[in-house]
C-alpha cells in the first residue's frame, strides 16, 4: 500500500560547517553547543534526538523537525546536521524525509562498522492522526516502519523503504523506532547483529497495553525481522546495551506509577527473548525516555563502563544527570547532574578517544543541545 502524497528530499550537497561558540569553557568542565533550536530553519518545536558515530569519526545529530507546532501528531519531517570535528560546530541542517503533512519521525540509526553503513530506522504516520486514534494492523494512515541507510558517511540518504510486514504484528496499534540509537552486537554468537530497540501498543487501552521489544538483522540490513518482546507491560521507549557475558540488557521507560525507576529486563539470545524483567529503582525517572551506552569493554584489571543518562527526577523533566556503572548496570557507583533546569530525551555518544557526548532536549524544548564531558569529570563528583 502506498502512502499518499509522498514527497522525498535527497540531501545533495552540504554547506562547510557553521562554527557554534560553546557555552561553557572551563577546563575539565563539559562543554555545550546549540544544534537544533525551535523556530529556526523554519521549525516550530524541534525534538526526540538521536545520535551516532560513523566508521570515519563524523558525528550525525538527527531529530524531528515539527512544522507547526510542539505536537507529537502534524507535520514532522525527520532531519540531520553533522560534525566533524566531535561537536564543537555543525553543518546547516538538511532533510532526510518530508512527506507533505504527514509525520515522519522516531528516529533510530546504527552504524555497521563492517560496512560503514548507516542505517536509519523510522516510522511513519497519517498527520491527521492522533496517536490514540491510530488504528491497528498496517492500514493506509496507522503507524508503519521503515528504513533508510546512507553510505557516504551520512551526507544522502536513500528513499525510505517500508518494513512493517516483517517487523510488526496487526494487532499491535501505536510503534516506535528508539527513540535513540541501536547497537551492533560485537561478541558471542550473534556478534554483527544490528539491533534496534522499538516499542508498541496493544490494541487494548491503557498504560498497560504498552510494551517493548527489538527488531534485528543478521544481513548488514538487508532484511529486518521482529525479535523478542519484554515479558511485562506498562513500559515503551528504550535502548539496548551488550554486557561482558554476552547478554543485552534492554533498559525501559516506566509507566507504572508507584514505583518511578526505569524497568530492565535480559536476553540470553541477542534479542530473541527476554527474561527477568525489573525496576531498577537507582534509575529514577519522571516517565521519559534515557539514553545508555557502553563506554569501554573490560580489560586487564580496568573495568567496563556502561553510562545512563535521563532527568533524574520522580515528577519532573529536570536535573539531567550521568552516571556510570562499572558491573554491567548491576549498580551506578558514580552520578553527575549535567544540566539542572528543564531537561527531556538524550542520547549518549561515544567520540574519539573515549570522549563522551550528549544530545539532549533542554529548557522546555526550545533547543537540542550537543554537550561533550569525560569520564574523569563524572568520577570527580561526589554526588551519589
Amino acid at each position: 500500500m502506498k502512502i499518499k502524497s509522498y514527497h522525498y528530499r535527497k540531501i545533495i550537497a552540504w554547506s562547510l560547517p557553521i562554527f557554534c561558540v560553546a557555552t561553557k569553557s572551563v577546563f575539565g568542565a563539559p562543554s555545550e553547543t546549540e544544534v537544533f533550536v525551535s523556530g529556526q530553519d523554519g521549525y516550530h518545536t524541534y525534538r526526540i534526538p538521536a545520535s551516532v558515530v560513523t566508521t570515519k569519526g563524523t558525528l550525525l545529530a538527527f531529530c524531528e523537525g515539527r512544522k507547526k507546532s510542539r505536537s507529537d501528531t502534524g507535520d514532522i519531517d525527520l532531519v540531520i546536521k553533522r560534525s566533524s570535528d566531535g561537536g564543537k560546530s555543525w553543518s546547516s541542517m538538511s532533510v532526510v524525509w518530508d512527506d507533505g503533512l504527514n509525520t515522519c519521525g522516531n528516529p533510530c540509526p546504527v552504524v555497521d562498522r563492517d560496512t560503514g553503513t548507516i542505517h536509519l530506522l523510522l516510522t511513519w504516520n497519517s498527520g491527521k492522526i492522533h496517536e490514540s486514534k491510530i488504528k491497528s494492523g498496517f492500514g493506509e494512515d496507522s503507524r508503519r516502519v521503515f528504513v533508510s541507510h546512507s553510505t557516504d558517511d551520512g551526507k544522502t540518504w536513500t528513499k525510505p523503504k517500508e518494513i512493517t510486514a516483517a517487523t510488526k504484528k496487526k494487532d499491535w496499534t501505536w510503534y516506535a523506532t528508539g527513540p535513540g540509537a541501536g547497537i551492533q552486537l560485537e561478541k558471542g554468537k550473534h556478534a554483527g547483529r544490528l539491533v534496534i530497540p522499538c516499542d508498541h501498543k496493544l490494541q487494548a487501552h491503557g498504560d498497560r497495553s504498552f510494551r517493548s521489544h527489538v527488531i534485528y538483522s543478521d544481513d548488514h540490513g538487508k532484511t529486518w525481522h521482529l525479535g523478542g518482546i519484554a515479558p511485562k507491560a506498562m513500559v515503551n521507549e528504550c535502548e539496548v546495551v551488550e554486557l561482558s557475558d554476552d547478554r543485552l540488557l534492554l533498559n525501559m521507560r516506566n509507566y507504572d506509577k508507584s514505583i518511578r525507576a526505569r524497568q530492565v529486563c535480559f536476553s540470553k539470545d541477542g534479542g530473541l527473548s527476554w527474561q527477568n524483567q525489573r525496576h531498577d529503582k537507582k534509575l529514577i525517572e519522571p516517565i521519559c525516555q534515557a539514553s545508555i551506552r557502553r563506554l569501554r569493554w573490560p580489560a586487564k584489571e580496568r573495568p567496563g563502563v556502561i553510562l545512563f543518562s535521563n532527568p533524574a527526577s520522580k515528577n519532573k523533566r529536570d536535573k539531567l544527570t550521568i552516571r556510570a556503572s562499572y558491573d554491567d548496570g548491576a549498580t551506578w557507583k558514580h552520578s553527575r547532574e549535567l544540566y539542572s533546569g528543564g531537561s527531556a530525551y538524550s542520547c549518549l555518544v561515544i567520540l574519539k578517544n573515549q570522549a563522551i557526548g550528549n544530545l539532549y532536549e533542554k529548557d522546555g524544548y526550545k533547543s537540542i543541545v550537543f554537550t561533550r564531558l569525560d569520564l574523569e569529570w563524572l568520577q570527580s563528583s561526589t554526588q551519589k
